[in-house]
C-alpha cells in the first residue's frame, strides 16, 4: 500500500509540473519547508557521529603534546639549575684561584664534600689529605675568609674544624682600629667577639675583624666575621665565609713554622783507658 500510494504521489506531482507549474512550484515550496529543517538536523547529527572518532583522536594527541612539553620544559628548568649551580662552582673557584696566586702559602685547592650544618659541632671535610701536603693545624680559607683549621688527615681526606664550633678560638684583630679580640664559635652559625683584655669595649654593628697572626697558625689580615649586634665586652658577629654554602677551599701553611725540636743530648762516651806501660 504505501508503494501505490507513493507511485500515486509522484504521478499526480508529474501531472501537476506539466499542467500547471506554478501550482507544483508552491507544493514542492511547501514540502521543502517542512523537510529542510529535519534534513539539517539528520545531517548535523550524522556529522557529529562520523567526527567523534576524530574528535577522540584529537583530544589524546592535545593531552599527549601537553606531556611532552611539560616534559621538556622541567627537563629545561633542570639543565637552567645545573648550569647555574656549576656557575656559581665556577664563579667562586675563580675567586679562590686569585687568592692562591697572590698567596705564597697555599698548600692545595680542595673541595668540601660535607659540613655538619645540622650539628652544634662543626666540622667539614676536604677531598684531600696527607698525600696532597695537608698536615694537622694548617689554615682553611675561602676568597670571602677564613673558614677552620685542619685536625685530622687521611691520605686523601682531611677534616676542618670550623672557626662557628664552639672548640675553635681565633685571634683577631678590629680593621678599624687593631684592637686584639677572640672570635669563638658559638655552634649556631655565628661567632662570639670578645676583646682580648681590654674592658669595657664598645662593639658597634658593622665592625669588620681579621686574624691578627697571633698565636701562629693563621696569616694576619683573613676576613674572620663582621659585628651584627653587641652586648657589654663582646659582640656576635657573622662569619665572613659562611662554610655551608661552600663548594671549595684553600687549604695554606701556617703563618709561622713548627719550632724544630732540640736535639736530645746522647750519652757522652766513655773514657778510654790508659794503656798499659
Amino acid at each position: 500500500m504505501g508503494a501505490v500510494g507513493g507511485a500515486l504521489i509522484g504521478a499526480g506531482l508529474l501531472l501537476l509540473s506539466t499542467f500547471n507549474p506554478p501550482a507544483y512550484a508552491a507544493v514542492r515550496g511547501f514540502f521543502a519547508e517542512i523537510t529542510t529543517p529535519i534534513s539539517s538536523a539528520l545531517a548535523w547529527a550524522t556529522s557529529g557521529i562520523a567526527n567523534t572518532p576524530q574528535g577522540i583522536s584529537e583530544h589524546f594527541n592535545v593531552r599527549g603534546e601537553n606531556e611532552r612539553l611539560r616534559k621538556e620544559l622541567a627537563d629545561s628548568q633542570t639543565l637552567i639549575s645545573r648550569a647555574r649551580t656549576l656557575n656559581q662552582e665556577n664563579r667562586r673557584l675563580r675567586e679562590l684561584l686569585k687568592v692562591r696566586d697572590v698567596t705564597t702559602d697555599a698548600v692545595v685547592t680542595a673541595r668540601l664534600v660535607n659540613s655538619s650544618a645540622s650539628s652544634t659541632r662543626r666540622y667539614a671535610t676536604l677531598n684531600a689529605g696527607s698525600w696532597q701536603n695537608v698536615k694537622r693545624g694548617q689554615p682553611v680559607r675561602e676568597a670571602s675568609g677564613l673558614i677552620g683549621q685542619i685536625i685530622e688527615t687521611s691520605p686523601n681526606t682531611a677534616r676542618v674544624l670550623l672557626i662557628i664550633d664552639p672548640d675553635s678560638n681565633v685571634p683577631v684583630r678590629r680593621t678599624r682600629d687593631g684592637m686584639p679580640a677572640i672570635a669563638k664559635g658559638r655552634g649556631d652559625g655565628l661567632l662570639d667577639i670578645r676583646s682580648a683584655g681590654l674592658s669595657n669595649m664598645i662593639f658597634q654593628p658593622g665592625d669588620v675583624f681579621v686574624t691578627s697572626g697571633t698565636g701562629g697558625i693563621f696569616p694576619p689580615n683573613i676576613p674572620v666575621a663582621k659585628v651584627i649586634s653587641n652586648q657589654r665586652d663582646s659582640a656576635i658577629a657573622e662569619p665572613a665565609a659562611n662554610p655551608d654554602a661552600l663548594d671549595f677551599a684553600l687549604v695554606m701553611q701556617a703563618f709561622l713554622p713548627e719550632p724544630t725540636p732540640a736535639p736530645t743530648p746522647s750519652d757522652a762516651p766513655a773514657p778510654k783507658a790508659a794503656p798499659k806501660q
